[in-house]
């Protein structure tokens, strides 16, 4: 089926949900008259409706009758609630997609029914600007017509991959929290920078151009990371005394180590 033919419908018209409408409707994959929001805030819903001229509801049981996709944004915590609210008016034609971090398949599942089409998404934060990276997962049943129209909702903000859910704790880690990890790197660059005699502003700058345009590198090049790597360390130079420092100091292995910390600190909170 034709996304463009499938309404959706937002439940939850936060950060995330407006990073979403507002690639849908500016890549033409939807037009604002076949997307719908609700959120309990209407300052929430004023905002995303005059922002892209979608259609907005305080009530989620109308969205529902409104929309063949449901994509579920509230915050984990509300999620029971919603879910509570929402199991009468959930058909089994609809597409349920649920960004909401740390919240299993099955307890949408055990709320809605076995029968009803349940895809999960991790997005990470750089989906505000377009650029995130999201993992799709969903059980044995969900056709890949379905999938695939998940994956075309989340292209709209970046790039997709569809993995097993067991695997969702690891992606929280490397991708989620992941600009985390980045953002704190780049924090300890400027201050790097600001040692050996830039003002903040200057250092900043070259913090910033530096990874987007190494990132970007690694993007649009064939090239492999540790190819790039040596293409840029020449032997006794400048990249290698400080690479030598980074190795010896156990750089990998406490970059290994964080990942894998919140890697589990996420199987915890899905316990609670």
């Amino acid at each position: 089926m034709d996304v463009k033919k499938r309404n959706i419908g937002f439940i939850g018209a936060g950060n995330m949900a407006t990073a979403l409408v507002k690639g849908l409707v500016e890549s033409g994959l939807y037009d604002p008259k076949d997307v719908v929001a609700s959120d309990i805030s209407r300052e929430q819903l004023k905002k995303i409706s005059g922002g892209f001229g979608i259609r907005t509801l305080q009530d989620n049981n109308g969205l529902l009758r409104e929309s063949s996709i449901v994509l579920l944004a509230v915050k984990p915590q509300s999620m029971g609630e919603v879910l509570d609210e929402i199991r009468e008016g959930v058909r089994e034609d609809h597409l349920v997609i649920s960004i909401a971090a740390g919240i299993p398949l099955k307890m949408i599942h055990d709320a809605l029914g076995e029968n009803v089409a349940v895809i999960r998404a991790m997005p990470n934060t750089p989906a505000l600007i377009l650029s995130g990276m999201i993992a799709l997962a969903s059980r044995p049943g969900v056709s890949p017509e379905n999938m695939d129209t998940a994956q075309r909702i989340f292209g709209a903000v970046g790039k997709t991959v569809v993995i097993d859910e067991e695997m969702m704790d690891a992606v929280t880690a490397l991708s989620a929290s992941g600009p985390g990890f980045v953002f704190r790197i780049m924090e300890c660059f400027v201050r790097a920078g600001e040692s050996v005699g830039f003002d903040r502003e200057t250092s900043t700058l070259l913090v910033l151009q530096t990874f987007l345009g190494a990132a970007r590198l690694a993007i649009e090049s064939d090239t492999s990371l540790p190819r790039l790597r040596e293409m840029v360390t020449s032997p006794g130079g400048t990249t290698e005394a400080g690479l030598g420092v980074l190795e010896s100091k156990g750089l990998e292995e406490v970059i290994i180590t964080a990942v894998r910390a919140a890697r589990d600190r996420g199987i915890e909170l899905g316990k609670m």
